[in-house]
């Protein structure tokens, strides 16, 4: 049985059969708002309550959005995003002027009369009769409330939005039927608590919290009574009446608000008459939601952490479910981003490439043996003004997380991974290739994984020097980046093993598109994103295990449920030997090879330059046993230019290097964030050595004819005589290296 309302002992059902009966008859108010007759609808032939018993009435009230809040990995904030402004309190933390004021405003017969006010409908037919149209409404707050209940439901869906506030006779039937619903299921105060969270107070704020700390910088429970009727007198129309754009009319209102407040005895006309008199008071905080509040450089980051809720299926099966997930908001999102590693990212990525340069620096750090991304900085601010060199383009990852297409062409530090493949497949690290500055491979020699040639031509490969010729072993190849030597080493271990690799690295991963299979791939003539690049090299720190990136440790709803994040996913891409091999091998690249300018002096460190054909993409991609970074730099707007002739970061370079600019940033991201108590070391290992180069002796004279030694030590560790082949012999009568091997050169004899 419907329950009995104290306004006039008649029950919700009775006065909705008694107003509609009136309705049907004026034909021009249903719920205080004039509209056309009432037999557009037929409701004249429906005025019944039988009629009226015929419209459904489960109304289901929708999860009000709210905000999210995005923490680091200490609990620190790093950004809130909402769709809509909105922190929803109960009515105890809400002041008790603003509830006597949006009363007194909106409703103010609201706790004598059950979900249809009868004496306000009759009161304002007469004053439209009167006015000749609709001068004076007459809903109720729980029919507002309905109303903003069906807005909140359209979200921003324009057509929904509209169809839920239009002025028809239809829906004004619909919404009373609801009205009547909520009154007997919620009761007054929770239909006040609802309404004063759902509805809005225009300059993006939903509900009164966020209005309040909006217009005044305060918690809705601290306003006062100024602040209250301010608040209370925008809610009927938030344009006309908004504070920041039209003070004069905005303390018009407010004046009626208290007014109405006095009449209804909430305030003496005392209290009125010297908050009439009184400024309006404003501490404007400024609308600010999403990335691009985030603290140190992380906007970048924290869109990452966006893009992995709308696209990850741990967040719902379907894009619909996971966006609708973030639009309702209010989840606590703790991620993995470490505050520390963060700065240091940001401090290196800025302070070596200047936001104003043509070219831009991408800095990503990654937890080796756990995927954890720990930072993403960027040399360009976050942020849409084009005119302060903003971007919200990450240059960190793919275009599916709101990065570039594909990532970024990756040079020479492709070579580690065609290194990992050589040494799986048992190919030693003593392998020499013999080889002038420049040589010409048969494409038809690399086969792809479905055992087809590459091509019939000829592909030229050479070296960044003309200085640069063999021998050269697996160690020396890295440390010097020979291109000749890994297009040899490619076509040896083959195409698809290399291709294998570099897949169990996460190559594909990073931008989200299928590897080619073609033999410039040794070189770097695939693209792979920094997140990608440093994920990989992780695993060499990881003795051989690579590790998924993860973003996000843990989500809590706003009810304080735990979600389910996405998992790192840890596989084995190479034996822990092959990894420590290219870990000892890598060493030398920071410490007498093409990366001496980025190496630190205080602790196992290993890492490898690359640069791409014309200079267009420059890296250094290193880690420590505990820390994997990858940096980029390169042109990230209109067409890929070369860098020569340029200055970066206040300083002028013939020609960018990856050991002379991603080199020094990597140094600054990682002094910065390891300490000297974190100082872990690569699992020792010897490393063969079969090169001149790498054993620290030199190669054949072509002029005398002498071969260079091989029998020097390398990193400590030496080797017993005859074990490594002596250096080639020149093209004369020289002698070969000391060794114990032959030389090669003609007429050289070991």
């Amino acid at each position: 049985m419907p329950k009995k309302r104290s306004g006039g002992g008649l029950t919700t059902t009775q006065q909705a059969a008694k107003f509609l009966g009136v309705a049907a008859l004026s034909g021009a108010v249903l719920a205080g708002i004039a509209l056309p007759a009432a037999g557009v609808l037929g409701l004249a032939a429906k005025g019944t309550v039988e009629g009226f018993d015929e419209i459904p009435s489960n109304l289901k009230t929708p999860p009000l959005s709210q905000r999210t809040t995005i923490l680091d990995s200490d609990g620190g904030l790093i950004a809130t995003d909402y769709s809509r402004d909105r922190t929803v309190v109960p009515l105890k933390d809400i002041s008790p002027y603003m509830q006597d004021a949006i009363i007194a405003i909106e409703d103010s017969r609201f706790y004598e009369h059950g979900a249809v006010d009868l004496k306000g409908i009759l009161r304002a037919m007469n004053r439209n009769v009167q006015a000749g149209g609709a001068a004076q409404g007459a809903s109720t707050l729980t029919q507002q409330y309905v109303k903003n209940v069906f807005v909140e439901e359209a979200g921003d869906d324009q057509a929904k939005v509209l169809e839920a506030t239009q002025q028809t006779l239809g829906r004004k039937v619909r919404e009373l039927k609801f009205a009547i619903q909520v009154e007997e299921e919620l009761g007054k105060k929770k239909i006040l608590e609802n309404y004063l969270n759902i509805t809005f107070f225009g300059q993006q704020a939903y509900g009164v919290e966020a209005a309040s700390q909006r217009y005044f910088s305060k918690p809705a429970k601290d306003l006062e009574l100024t602040e209250a009727a301010l608040l209370a007198g925008i809610v009927q129309s938030p344009s006309r009446y908004d504070p920041v754009n039209d003070a004069q009319e905005a303390t018009k209102r407010r004046n009626i608000v208290l007014m109405r407040m006095a009449a209804t005895k909430a305030v003496t006309q005392a209290e009125a008459d010297k908050a009439m008199a009184s400024p309006l008071g404003l501490k404007v905080s400024k609308p600010r939601s999403g990335c691009i509040t985030a603290v140190e450089g992380a906007g970048f980051f924290c869109d990452y952490v966006r893009k992995t809720v709308l696209t990850h299926p741990a967040f719902g099966k379907t894009e619909a479910d996971r966006k609708k997930l973030w639009d309702l908001g209010g989840l606590t999102i703790k991620t993995t981003l470490d505050p520390k590693a963060q700065a240091a990212a940001n401090k290196a990525a800025t302070s070596h490439v200047y936001k104003t340069d043509g070219v831009a620096a991408s800095v990503v750090q990654v937890q080796p043996g756990t995927g954890k991304i720990l930072s993403m900085g960027q040399s360009r601010p976050y942020g849409l003004d084009g005119t302060k060199h903003e971007t919200v383009m990450n240059l960190a990852v793919g275009s599916k997380m709101g990065g570039t297409t594909y990532g970024f062409q990756v040079g020479s530090t492709f070579k580690p991974i065609t290194a990992a493949a050589a040494l799986e497949k048992g190919i030693s690290p003593t392998q020499v290739y013999d080889d002038p500055w420049k040589i010409q491979m048969e494409k038809s020699d690399y086969l792809t994984c479905a055992g087809s040639p590459t091509g019939s031509d000829r592909w030229s490969v050479q070296n960044e020097l003309k200085s640069e010729f063999g021998p050269f072993d697996l160690t020396s190849a890295l440390g010097k980046s020979i291109n000749t030597y890994f297009a040899r080493l490619e076509q040896k271990v083959g195409l698809c093993e290399t291709v294998t690799m570099a897949k169990k690295l996460g190559y594909e991963e990073g931008t989200g598109v299928k590897i080619g299979e073609d033999p410039s791939i040794t070189l770097g003539g695939e693209e792979n994103t920094p997140l990608g690049m440093a994920s990989a090299y992780a695993a060499y720190a990881n003795r051989g295990t690579y590790c998924s990136p993860v973003a996000i440790e843990a989500v809590t709803t706003r009810a304080g449920k735990s979600l389910p994040v996405p998992k790192t996913d840890c596989d084995r891409a190479m034996s822990e030997t092959t990894a420590d091999m290219i870990n000892q091998m890598l060493k030398g690249v920071v410490e007498d090879g093409t990366g001496t300018r980025a190496g630190l002096t205080d602790r196992d460190n290993a890492g490898k330059t690359g640069t791409t054909d014309e200079r267009k993409d420059a890296w250094f991609v290193g880690y420590t046993p505990n820390l994997s970074t990858a940096v980029w730099v390169g042109d990230d707007v209109g067409e890929k230019r070369g860098m020569y002739n340029i200055t970066i970061g206040g300083q002028y370079y013939d020609k960018v290097c990856g050991g002379c600019l991603p080199g020094p940033i990597w140094r600054t991201a990682m002094t910065e964030v390891l300490t000297a108590a974190e100082t872990p070391a690569f699992n020792p290992v010897k490393v063969p050595r079969g090169s001149t180069e790498a054993g620290k002796v030199e190669p054949g004279d072509p002029e005398s004819g002498d071969g260079g030694g091989g029998d020097e030590p390398f990193d400590g560790i030496s080797f017993p005589p005859g074990l490594i082949g002596g250096g080639d012999g020149g093209p004369g009568n020289g002698n070969g290296g000391n060794g114990g091997g032959r030389g090669n050169g003609a007429g050289g004899r070991g």
